[in-house]
């Protein structure tokens, strides 16, 4: 009896390659509702006077500042490479996260400060029934805008639009955390929850900045992405395996939606240049088409038989 075999499994998984459009459209988007959300906490806070609302209307007033700074970002990590910039500009997606993160950090702090402040000085509340339902529409919209960037981000991978969402789904958990405390408030009438609702949806945001921070460090240093990581070796053994060769010294490293790769190609001793050139073009071109990312390969040609003196 014949055994069946399998076809083998695709070297990676394939994902939609990224949209600028669709990128750019999501960066405006979110500018946009930015705007509106800050115009409406301001407001909900001028007629309230709760420290909850103004952390909410603080945390916008951070995310008005970082969308613009990741729209410019995502604008320049487009643009093509050239004489100043041979490798091109997406590692600012790097910086523009922890930008967003840093920032997010500061308005945290200024939460934490503003609220104790008032604490001291006497909680005074108004129309907080009013001011709930603006803070109710504001988490609502900012949920549903943070979760389609993040969508948007992944889908692309974009860490622009990934930070932007986490930051616009940040505000949006400071909100129904506002939401919480102005209703205990209603329901108890001690004023004291007010800010110190404040207080851990700032603590909460802070935890949120931090993390970004250390992603976009990781980027800019270099740091091993290990989602691509058994994925690229996969591939790599695959396709020197068909032609009878080996592989060593690989490298890699991810600039935003590029992942830039090296590694020694290993061939007999009596292979032609013309012959390992071929090869190892293939190989680059398999890897290129099957990547869920975009792709820039580097081959060092050498011959197999002195790989060790020439290593060791």
């Amino acid at each position: 009896m014949q055994d069946t075999v399998s076809p083998p499994a695709p070297v990676f998984v394939k994902t939609q390659k990224p949209s600028v459009k669709q990128q750019q459209f999501a960066i405006r988007l979110s500018m946009i509702v930015g705007f509106m959300m800050l115009l409406g906490k301001t407001y909900a806070y001028s007629i309230t006077g709760s420290a909850a609302i103004l952390s909410d209307a603080a945390e916008s007033v951070i995310h008005v500042f970082a969308v613009s700074f990741a729209a410019f970002s995502l604008w320049l990590s487009l643009k093509p490479a050239d004489e100043s910039h041979p490798y091109g500009h997406e590692k600012v997606t790097f910086f523009s996260a922890g930008m967003e993160g840093m920032m997010i950090a500061i308005a945290a702090v200024f939460i934490i400060y503003v609220s104790i402040a008032k604490w001291i000085s006497g909680l005074e509340l108004q129309n907080l029934e009013e001011g709930t339902l603006f803070t109710v529409a504001a988490a609502v919209i900012n949920a549903g805008l943070g979760g389609y960037l993040v969508w948007q981000g992944k889908r692309n991978r974009s860490l622009v639009l990934i930070a932007n969402g986490k930051h616009v789904l940040t505000d949006s958990w400071t909100s129904f955390a506002v939401i919480l405390g102005l209703l205990l408030v209603l329901w108890t009438g001690w004023l004291p929850f007010d800010p110190i609702t404040a207080i851990l949806a700032a603590l909460n945001i802070l935890w949120s900045g931090g993390k970004l921070v250390r992603q976009s460090v990781g980027g800019l240093m270099d740091e091993a992405d290990r989602t691509y990581e058994p994925q690229l070796h996969k591939a790599l053994l695959e396709e020197t395996q068909k032609r009878g060769l080996k592989y060593h010294e690989v490298r890699y490293r991810v600039s935003g939606t590029t992942m830039w790769v090296e590694f020694h190609l290993l061939f007999p001793q009596n292979t032609t240049l013309e012959k390992a050139h071929t090869n190892a073009t293939e190989i680059e071109l398999a890897l290129k088409a099957a990547s869920p990312i975009n792709l820039n390969v580097i081959t060092h040609l050498e011959p197999q038989e002195e790989q060790e003196p020439r290593h060791h």
